[in-house]
């Protein structure tokens, strides 16, 4: 890094820890991102906002365009639909190959066919391939050493935790448990189901699951079987939440409630506070409902379907909740609206001090939004194990001048190095993020978003 990109890149984190957490409301924010977020009226429609980024391959030599300082070169190429990311102690990397199940009951009715199409020009109506990848080491490029189907025959498999010699995948159906070796490259054993999980519709099919730092619980997301209960409540039982599932007992629970789609989790460094990065709904307008990420308190409500950001009340849900409207709490952190905030991962290394105990997040990217937002990886300084400032663009270029998407961000992980790692489940790509004096020469040219 040379000290003018260095210092570039650091003076927003500088004047943040000047400011402190307590002026963050002094500091300028983007529409629909920070602490306390401007809302707009919400705006109403009979067909969606459909502003679809059509899915394309990277153009030959390309790559997405990394902040000041900073380098990315893809980890592992070639891949099929990779969603998440999960580092084994040992280092290996889990890749899990995944999309919405097949079988499923299919949704009726407009909103389903405009998200229909959506999602096959996004590019994500792939079949699931259902299987986990495993990359390990570094040839002289930078490349994976070697690349091995870890596990396959799951059912849209996601999330992925280790605890002791037991490794668990969230399927879309059910939390499983396998039997895990430190250094094997696959896994054959049926494993054992120990919780069964809300499915059906599968709206939100994604599931995935976080161990405490003691490791004496998992949690589980678990997202709504709709945009705002046009399913009928009886479908959304168990959904739209966050699950505890205690190890020694087997006993689950639902542990928070009232959040439409979470996806990332991952615990604070310095206060151990579990996050979540939300999806919240659409069709209210292009600044209306921002995503977000909180800290999840135990017991809480989060306003989902009744009411959004708090007590703002949702006017689409009938009958309505007043009674659940009072107890919603407002989240910690808006991520802008329709970003469709997946990733979430706090940076607990040293190879990249200035992102030390902040969150990044990746942001699969807008269909229902003009015009587009997310296609990034960004990130959030945190002080004193909140929020501190405005986010920060970590790797651009995804979608390009001429409004095609290259690459869609999904799961974010950090190696056993200190390096970022970012699931691009278009570009079939892992990316992998370090300081700029790390680039090894000869990788392919930068892409800056522009037309083919």
């Amino acid at each position: 890094m040379t000290p003018r990109a260095g210092l570039a890149f650091l003076l927003p984190l500088f004047s943040v820890s000047l400011l402190g957490a307590g002026a963050a409301h002094a500091q300028q924010y983007p529409v629909g991102w920070g602490p306390n977020p401007a809302l707009p009226a919400p705006e109403k429609s009979l067909i969606p906002t459909l502003n679809i980024a059509k899915a394309e391959p990277w153009p030959q030599g390309t790559r997405p365009t990394p902040a000041a300082g900073l380098a990315a070169t893809a980890y592992a190429s070639g891949l099929d639909h990779p969603r998440w990311l999960y580092v084994l102690p040992n280092s290996d990397v889990l890749v899990a190959e995944s999309n919405k199940p097949g079988n499923a009951p299919k949704e009726t009715g407009i909103r389903a066919k405009v998200q229909g199409i959506a999602q096959k020009e996004a590019g994500a109506g792939v079949e699931s391939p259902n299987k986990i990848i495993l990359l390990r080491g570094f040839k002289p490029d930078g490349t994976a050493d070697t690349k091995t189907t870890f596990m396959e025959g799951l059912n849209s498999p996601f999330g992925m935790a280790l605890v002791g010699t037991d490794l668990y995948v969230a399927n879309a159906d059910a939390l499983w448990k396998f039997p895990y070796k430190t250094g094997e490259t696959s896994i054959a054993a049926k494993g054992t189901k120990v919780l069964d999980l809300p499915s059906g519709i599968n709206h939100h099919w994604t599931k995935n699951v976080v161990a405490a730092p003691d490791g004496k619980k998992l949690y589980v997301t678990v997202g709504s079987n709709s945009n705002v209960a046009e399913n009928g409540m009886e479908a959304e039982k168990g959904r739209a939440a966050i699950w505890e599932y205690d190890i020694a007992s087997g006993k689950s629970r639902i542990y928070a409630s009232g959040l439409r789609n979470p996806n990332g989790m991952d615990f604070q460094p310095q206060t151990k506070a579990l996050w979540t990065a939300v999806n919240e709904r659409d069709e209210l307008g292009n600044d209306l409902v921002p995503d977000y990420m909180t800290s999840v308190k135990d017991g809480a409500f989060y306003g989902w379907p009744y009411s959004y950001y708090g007590q703002h009340v949702d006017t689409r849900v009938k009958p309505g909740n007043p009674a659940l409207v009072a107890k919603a709490i407002p989240p910690d952190y808006a991520l802008g609206a329709h970003t469709a905030s997946l990733g979430l991962a706090f940076y607990n290394a040293d190879l990249l001090p200035q992102f030390k105990n902040g969150a990044l997040i990746g942001q699969h990217g807008s269909w229902n939004r003009k015009p587009y937002s997310g296609y990034k990886l960004v990130f959030v300084p945190f002080a004193n194990g909140k929020p501190s400032g405005p986010p920060q663009d970590v790797l651009t270029g995804f979608l390009g001048k001429d409004e095609h998407a290259y690459g869609r961000p999904v799961g974010v992980a950090v190696d056993k190095t200190g390096a970022i790692l970012l699931a691009d489940d278009v570009g079939n790509i892992v990316w992998r993020i370090t300081p700029a004096a790390a680039t090894t020469a000869g990788n392919a040219t930068t892409h800056q978003g522009a037309t083919k």
